[in-house]
């Protein structure tokens, strides 16, 4: 099972970012996913979280408001839309099978002020 993340870069902020994590392998649609980020010299903290059907999202209180995260289960996909970004979003973020406990590789997001 392979998790890959896209989509970071750099943005001014106030900008947007989509950030996705495709799923390989049988394991997406029966698991919770997550996106996590980490800092430099900071914990990696949990952002976003959905349950399997989509139908539950929770999220970090340092982005409630401003990210929004689904998926598409016939895509095997996980989204999280980052809108008015600030420079303490700066981070590698990460997506997560919470079920499985499997890792994506990371993806920068970098908001410059």
């Amino acid at each position: 099972v392979q998790l890959q993340a896209s989509g970071g870069g750099l943005v001014q902020a106030g900008g947007s970012l989509r950030l996705s994590c495709a799923a390989s392998g049988s394991a997406f649609s029966s698991n919770s996913m997550a996106w996590y980020r980490q800092a430099p010299e900071k914990q990696r903290e949990l952002v976003a979280a959905i349950s399997s059907g989509g139908g539950n999202t929770n999220y970090a209180d340092s982005v409630k408001g401003r990210f929004t995260i689904s998926r598409d289960n016939a895509r095997k996909t996980v989204y999280l839309q980052m809108n008015s970004l600030k420079p303490e979003d700066t981070a590698v973020y990460y997506c997560r099978n919470q079920g499985r406990g499997y890792w994506g590789q990371g993806t920068q997001v970098t908001v410059s002020s």
